[in-house]
């Protein structure tokens, strides 16, 4: 008998299925600038919309473009079957980088890599891809999945995402801008987010947990939902909290540096942004941490310093400002549902982050 590609694992006419759930995913992202192009090689999207490059007025505009994936997390979505969420951390982790820059989000690209065709799988991992793309304000413009028996697992499948934004030139946030007297704003991360979900699995698992328990110490502070539900909540993005910035100041008098805080937590990332000549002096006491941290460094016994290169700790993403609008914009962010709080001050010194 003649073998087929569906005896190898890949069956074309599940696939088919598959292909025709996602164009309505896709369209309710789509802004006047996408060129409906369903089954196309590629996505297209308008430079100029009504005269107007990338519908607005740049006059020097400098691509931008990122790539992330949603690590280990996939792994207790996979184990809880709950596949609706991890399609909005994809987003964030690509988009949260694309607006430290100071960039307009424009479209965002998929790929999803299966060991076996499941439609209805893939319809709800997309249908996450796609609330992301609503909330980052930017178009699902189109994707790829392969289905690859001999690669993965039956039930398993990772993600990848690709964002493309745009910035005027002499918008472009780069911190260069941060000085002395500065002050470091921090936004209030949703969870874990997508990071170090290697080190949180192992806490669960040698402390003989399930992810459908209720530890009590968590349950009680997070409305009775349990470890893996806490876990899996989405990555925040935080599109909105930055264009509400950009649209109320003159952003390079205001905003000097943005951080997206992930691995390596926020030392090491806000330690990409700052001039040699400054230091970030942070205060670990000026927040409180998400109950998920605390719980996690009693549980798995791990040393502070460990939990702060690891885990965001709940600061999701961190801002220099000009200390005389600090305060305007702690109320601005908290007026859209945003904790916002001041972590620290921006001091002399040789490009470090440091905490007191």
């Amino acid at each position: 008998m003649a073998a087929t590609y569906k005896d190898a694992g890949v069956d074309l006419d599940v696939y088919a299925e598959s292909m025709s759930r996602l164009p309505r995913l896709m369209h309710r992202t789509f802004s006047p600038r996408v060129l409906k192009s369903d089954g196309g090689f590629a996505g297209l999207f308008r430079l100029d919309f009504d005269g107007k490059l990338f519908a607005r007025n740049y006059e020097d505009p400098v691509m931008v473009s990122g790539t992330d994936g949603v690590g280990t997390k996939l792994i207790l979505a996979q184990s809880l079957n709950r596949h609706d969420t991890v399609g909005v951390d994809l987003v964030a982790m690509c988009v949260n980088d694309l607006i430290c820059t100071g960039a307009e989000p424009l479209f965002f690209l998929d790929y999803v890599a299966m060991g076996r065709d499941d439609p209805a799988r893939l319809e709800r991992i997309v249908s996450g891809i796609s609330d992301g793309c609503i909330t980052g304000d930017m178009a699902l413009l189109g994707g790829e999945t392969a289905i690859m028996p001999d690669l993965y697992g039956t039930d398993d499948y990772d993600l990848a995402g690709f964002a493309v934004g745009v910035v005027e030139r002499k918008r472009l946030i780069d911190g260069k801008q941060i000085a002395e007297g500065d002050v470091v704003l921090g936004l209030a991360a949703s969870g874990i987010h997508s990071n170090g979900f290697s080190l949180v699995r192992k806490v669960v698992a040698d402390a003989g947990l399930k992810w459908t328990d209720h530890p009590e110490e968590l349950s009680s502070q997070c409305s009775g939902a349990s470890l893996g539900e806490i876990c899996l909540t989405p990555t925040r993005i935080y599109v909105s909290a930055i264009r509400a910035i950009q649209n109320h100041y003159r952003v390079k008098q205001v905003l000097h540096g943005i951080a997206h805080i992930t691995g390596g937590g926020i030392q090491e990332n806000l330690d990409r942004i700052l001039p040699k000549c400054v230091d970030a002096v942070i205060d670990p006491n000026a927040w409180s941490p998400n109950p998920i941290f605390t719980w996690l460094q009693k549980t798995g016994e791990i040393e502070t310093a460990e939990m702060r290169r690891v885990f965001n700790m709940g600061i999701g993403m961190a801002i220099v400002v000009n200390e005389f609008y600090a305060a305007t914009i702690i109320a601005q962010m908290k007026t859209m549902g945003i904790g916002c709080e001041r972590i620290g001050t921006i001091v002399p010194g040789t490009g470090q982050v440091q905490y007191r």
